[in-house]
């Protein structure tokens, strides 16, 4: 049997590689970016063309290299950043594998110009798909600029699984937002397209996170800072009252680089327990400074998974320092004890016997006429499926025994819970009043009827709203001062993307500057609506692959009628209750709000009768 057995040519091997190290333009960003923080710059220019798809260009003025290193430096496993093993549990730098280059320079087109300080000609040198194409002497400054061109164009079936731009530049705008905020002091200057698009000055930690995310978060976070021999926690963590469902940024760095950490990310959020809803978070911007001796880096090619010797104390420190940066800027909100709703405890009787309780069964319990947990709108869409595939067998023969029994008991029980929705009318409702902080009750024929008017106000807006827009009824607004919105630059190709929509139901949006717009028009029914909380509501919705006119008009109207709606705990007067009960019974759909939550329940009358009848 003759040897099977044999070394892969370095072009194959550079490609297995850079399976791991370049999965998107994003990838060849972050490596190129933390090479010139490695290299010592303190300025740095990220030029895009299509999202990376066609050109990433990196300039810095950091060191340079050699003509001897810069043609070595695209050859696996060559590095400047260690000499032996040793230096894995000791580092200092960034990058430290020396498969970047090698990896990017097998799958796209690269052009390097680098000098160093001691030399007065640089070089030139082309790559493309792993084979060196040219090298020579050139003129250019200090420093070393990268041209990524083509990526992926030796392998089209990587290429074609990229996704739209908005898309891959919001995963290169993640990349730039972590190695922008892990290296404050340096400047950095994105360009997309050929137009600046971001121009940071280097400085503090928090002039970073504001220039990068808006000077409106400036309010929002509070400084901490907690130095031991274990660990320095600096940074900033947001307030209680700025917690949002999504759209909050989570940022933990140590010594310098970026990193992802399930198990500190807890730390923080136990900080904030019993402060915060669950489906709710805060932004935090946290650096953690450790002896490089006492971590893993050299877990994974991205370099983003870290070990700690010393998880477990670190966890408290995080912890307390959070909790004390609550405490010390009076961040937690004040506890107002009423004592509207006593509880009375009575007293314990030592001469009264303990009797055992009795069970109580009620004999007439049908569970098939329980909603439970799942909720009548599941229960429906469950049984209107078995119906449907009852009914895709050609022949009542052709269906198992069993079905037919199942099929006109669910067919029933579908047919008697349309008749009671439908007897779910105005009709039905005699007297009006308000209970607790957001319920309207009114008896009912079938029963006791209570109205969520917080809900039933949300529909019946959002209804109104909707039906203006398909109307293409375009009623603006004009704002006295123009609103200026500041985005990200990931933000500004959503908004560019929606602008004439946008414009289409409404708004007068003009570009003011890199990621910057100035509103100078709403809708109508938005006058009263904090514009900059509506935009970036509408950039939070909008789906990354482009919204039709309809999901646009959605969204819009959602928004609206969730900003417009009534509050819960006003009191209603009695006109205003009839004016909510009336609207409501109008809408096509008065049972639930658009995003399926419920309106209207009817408390049975039977259920009532059994409160009061003895076991």
């Amino acid at each position: 049997m003759s040897d099977i057995i044999r070394l892969l040519p370095d072009s194959v091997a550079n490609q297995i590689a850079a399976g791991e190290v370049v999965q998107r333009p994003s990838s060849v960003v972050k490596e190129l970016l933390e090479n010139s923080i490695d290299a010592g710059a303190d300025r740095i220019e990220l030029w895009l063309t299509e999202a990376g798809k066609t050109c990433i260009q990196v300039i810095d003025n950091g060191k340079g290299m050699s003509e001897t290193d810069a043609r070595l430096s695209f050859e696996r496993h060559a590095t400047s950043k260690i000499s032996d093993a040793k230096d894995l549990f000791n580092l200092h730098t960034m990058g430290f594998r020396g498969e970047a280059l090698a990896s990017i320079a097998a799958v796209a087109q690269v052009e390097l110009q680098t000098r160093t300080d001691n030399d007065e000609m640089g070089v030139s040198i082309t790559m493309e798909g792993a084979r060196c194409t040219d090298q020579h002497l050139v003129m250019c400054p200090v420093g070393a600029n990268f041209a990524v061109r083509n990526l992926f164009f030796n392998v089209p079936a990587r290429r074609r699984f990229l996704k739209s731009n908005l898309t891959e530049m919001n995963n290169i705008m993640q990349e730039f937002e972590r190695v922008a905020l892990a290296n404050p002091s340096v400047t950095f200057r994105l360009y997309k397209d050929g137009a600046l698009a971001l121009d940071l000055k280097g400085g503090t930690f928090k002039q970073r996170i504001l220039g990068l995310f808006g000077k409106a978060l400036d309010k929002q976070l509070l400084p901490l800072a907690i130095d031991t021999d274990i660990v320095k926690v600096d940074g900033f963590t947001g307030t209680v009252q700025n917690a949002k469902q999504k759209g909050f940024r989570q940022f933990f760095f140590v010594n310098g680089r970026y990193m992802r950490h399930p198990y500190f990310n807890k730390a923080v959020q136990a900080a904030y327990e019993r402060l915060l809803p669950a489906d709710k978070q805060v932004s935090f911007f946290l650096r953690l400074t450790v002896d490089p001796t006492r971590i893993d880096v050299n877990i994974h090619p991205s370099k983003t998974e870290i070990k700690f010797e010393d998880e477990r104390p670190i966890w408290q420190l995080l912890l307390v320092a959070v909790r004390d940066a609550l405490g010390k800027y009076n961040a937690v909100p004040t506890i107002d004890f009423d004592n509207t709703f006593d509880v009375s405890i009575p007293s314990f009787n030592g001469g009264q016997l303990a009797t055992e309780p009795t069970p109580r069964v009620n004999p007439r319990y049908n569970p098939f006429e329980e909603v439970g947990k799942w909720g009548s709108s599941k229960v429906r869409e469950f049984e209107s499926s078995k119906v449907r595939e009852f009914k895709e067998f050609k022949s009542p023969k052709a269906a198992p025994s069993h079905w037919q029994d199942l099929y006109e008991n669910i067919e029933s029980r579908v047919k008697s819970q349309e008749s009671r929705e439908e007897k779910i009318e105005k009709s039905q409702i005699s007297n009006l009043f308000q209970y607790s902080s957001r319920y309207i009750v009114t008896p009912a024929r079938s029963g006791l009827m209570v109205i969520d008017y917080v809900r039933a106000h949300r529909r019946i807006l959002y209804d109104k709203y909707m039906a203006n827009l398909e109307r293409g009824e375009k009623v603006s607004q004009s704002l006295l001062f123009p609103e200026m919105v500041q985005t990200t630059v990931a933000q500004s190709y959503i908004v560019d993307s929606m602008l004439p929509q946008l414009n289409a139901v409404g708004f007068d949006i003009a570009p003011a500057g890199p990621a910057a717009y100035a509103v100078n028009a709403v809708p109508a029914a938005a006058a009263n609506t904090d514009v900059n909380a509506l935009i970036c509501k509408l950039i939070d919705d909008f789906d990354k692959q482009g919204l039709k006119a309809q999901d646009l008009y959605h969204t819009l109207a959602m928004t609206l009628a969730l900003t417009n709606a009534l509050t819960e705990g006003r009191t209603l007067n009695k006109q205003e209750m009839t004016s909510i009960v009336d609207d409501l019974f109008a809408c096509q759909t008065p049972n639930y709000t658009p995003d399926g939550k419920l309106i209207i329940t009817i408390i049975a009358e039977e259920k009532i009768v059994e409160n009061f009848v003895k076991k």
